[in-house]
This record gives C-alpha cells, sequence and structure tokens, in this order.
C-alpha cells in the first residue's frame, strides 16, 4: 500500500491554515500551489516506473485507495462550512477576501472536481453520487455529462470543446470550452431522453435536475449566511472551474486524432494526451498527470494507471503547466515544438 496519496490533503491543509490566520495566510494556498509545488518537481526526481501485474491486482481492490477519495466529500464540504462561518463572524480585508476566494477554489478545482471525475467513472452508483457531489461547488454537474458521453468520445478532434487547439490560448479556452461543454451537456442529454423515450420536462432529464440542485445549493448559502457568501460561493465556484479548464488546456493542447479513409477518427491512443511523470503533480493530482491510460481505459483506477512510453511528455508537471499556460508567448515556445508535426494545422 502506498501511502503517497495522502499528500492530496496538503492543499485543502493549506487552504484551513489560510482560512484560519487571514492576513497574508490567506494567500497560502495558491502559493503553496503554484510555486512551492513546481518548485518541488523541479527538485525530485521523475517516476515512469509501472506496477507489476501482481501489485497491480493487489492494489487494484485495496479499499483504502477509495477511501482516501471518498474523505474529500467531508473535506471539501467541511471547508465551505469553515469560510463560510468565518465570513458572517468576522470583518476581513478585500486583500483577504481574494486570498478566500482563490484558496476555496483551487481546493474545489483539485480536491473537488478533479477527484469527482475520478469516481464520475465509477462502476456503482452511490459512488459516481459521490462524484456529482463533488462538482457540485463548483457549479459544474453539467461536466459529469459530457466528459463521459462527449469528451471521452471525441478527445483530441476538433469536435472536442475540452482539447484545445494549436496557438489557441488558455484565456480564449477558457471562453470556448466552458461555452462548448454546457452546450454539448444539453445536446447530449436531450439525445438521451429521446432515446429512452422520454420527454424534456422528464424525471430523467438529469440537466434540469442540475439546475434545481446547483439552485438549491447557492440558495442556501444565501438564506444561511446572506447575498455576500452567496456571491462568494459563485466567485470560488468559478475559479474552481476554470482551473478544471485550464488542466483540460494542458492535457490535450495541439493533439489531434487523423481522420481514415472512411471519414471516422482513429481510436484514441497513448499519444493523443500530454503526461507528466513529476511525483508531485501525479500524488497531488490521484495520477490525473497518466492521462493518456486514463482515456485508454476510463474505468482504471488512479493508483493502477500507467506510464506509456509512446504518450508525449510535458517538460514539467501539471501544476508548474498550469503556471506557464497563463503566459500564452512562453506555453507556445515551450509546447508548441514538441507537438508532432502531423498533428500540427496545414
Amino acid at each position: 500500500m502506498s501511502f503517497k496519496y495522502f499528500a492530496a490533503y496538503s492543499i485543502p491543509l493549506a487552504a484551513y491554515l489560510g482560512f484560519s490566520y487571514g492576513g497574508v495566510w490567506s494567500f497560502l494556498t495558491p502559493a503553496y500551489a503554484f510555486l512551492a509545488i513546481p518548485l518541488l518537481e523541479y527538485l525530485l526526481p521523475q517516476d515512469d516506473s509501472n506496477l507489476s501485474a501482481e501489485k497491480r491486482n493487489k492494489e487494484q481492490v485495496n479499499p483504502l485507495y477509495d477511501l482516501m477519495l471518498y474523505a474529500n466529500v467531508f473535506i471539501v464540504f467541511g471547508l465551505i462550512w469553515k469560510v463560510c462561518n468565518m465570513l458572517v463572524s468576522y470583518a476581513y480585508t478585500p486583500f483577504e477576501y481574494v486570498g478566500f476566494v482563490l484558496s476555496l477554489g483551487i481546493v474545489l478545482g483539485t480536491n473537488g472536481i478533479n477527484v469527482g471525475h475520478e469516481l464520475g467513472h465509477r462502476q456503482h452508483s452511490w459512488e459516481r453520487f459521490l462524484g456529482k457531489l463533488l462538482l457540485l461547488p463548483s457549479h459544474y454537474l453539467h461536466f459529469y455529462i459530457e466528459h463521459n458521453f462527449g469528451h471521452h468520445l471525441h478527445a483530441a478532434t476538433l469536435e472536442d470543446p475540452a482539447t484545445a487547439r494549436y496557438n489557441q490560448s488558455v484565456y480564449h479556452f477558457w471562453g470556448t470550452s466552458v461555452v462548448r461543454q454546457y452546450r454539448n451537456a444539453w445536446r447530449i442529454q436531450l439525445d438521451l431522453l429521446k432515446r429512452g423515450g422520454h420527454g424534456y420536462l422528464s424525471f430523467y432529464n438529469d440537466m434540469l435536475w442540475y439546475l434545481a440542485i446547483e439552485a438549491l445549493y447557492l440558495g442556501l448559502g444565501y438564506f444561511l449566511f446572506g447575498p455576500f457568501v452567496m456571491l462568494f460561493l459563485i466567485a470560488s465556484g468559478i475559479v474552481g472551474f476554470l482551473l478544471l479548464e485550464t488542466v483540460n488546456y494542458i492535457e490535450h493542447y495541439g493533439l489531434l486524432r487523423s481522420k481514415l479513409p472512411s471519414g471516422r477518427y482513429e481510436r484514441v491512443r497513448e499519444v493523443h494526451s500530454w503526461n507528466s511523470n513529476h511525483i508531485m503533480g501525479r500524488i497531488i493530482l490521484y495520477e490525473l498527470t497518466r492521462h493518456s491510460d486514463h482515456h485508454y481505459k476510463s474505468s482504471k483506477k488512479y493508483q493502477v494507471l500507467d506510464y506509456h512510453s509512446q504518450s508525449p511528455e510535458m517538460p514539467y508537471g501539471y501544476p508548474t503547466s498550469v503556471v506557464i499556460s497563463l503566459i500564452p508567448p512562453l506555453w507556445f515556445r515551450i509546447m508548441n515544438p514538441r507537438v508532432p508535426p502531423e498533428m500540427k494545422p496545414v
């Protein structure tokens, strides 16, 4: 059993400390996530080893790996409850409010959406339910539909909103991906309803349920804590889903599948996702950085994902790459030469 994944709790721990001490400490989480972790990634060696078949079979069924994921539900909502109570009990400076929004938003993106994504691929409905709970604070419940029924089908094609185009900046990508993913989620939902013989106003219309549940979440924030806290929850949720979209950006940037003579795309292969073996990003994000293997078999649990030598490698870990992507000229200079020539637009 590897206990390294307990390090994934270090981001919510940083947020807890930042909330507790305030002042400059309110920025502890962004400083830790995007300064300290990149520094550690630079100093620590990479690890491209895979588990043996025997160990993989053993780790696959170890329940502690699942319990580590489930714990994030209590951690995320516990932090939300803590910060909401703080905001109505004490007065803070605008500087601190910004730090709190960024801190909670980072937790919602890493220990919320990222873990929700992992659980959303599980076979048990109650695990998928927990995954959706973790998507809720980022106002991104529709991600479950679009990601599972859209992205995994269309990844690394122009039809996929979550695949960034060559020379597309992350800021432009935020707009196109957010809008197109939401629109695609509705399109997929309506198609599922039609195939099931259900109408728009149906008990089976999950998108309507998602709207109602997200409104209830914000409504509870308003009722229990007031309008300012509700606005805080909206803002931190936006930070959470923009962090997700930034990770989407770096995962597939510029990588495209070829079209076959039949007009269909080639199957998703190991070369259609950017990977990283930098150890800190791997454990903080529950092996999300082994993204090619995840696309190869999406039901595969995070602790047994493999590294493939054919996969394109990022020169830096995912946390470092997120920071670099926010400076488009630097991102293009580093990443464009790494995109395979046959995938670049003519």
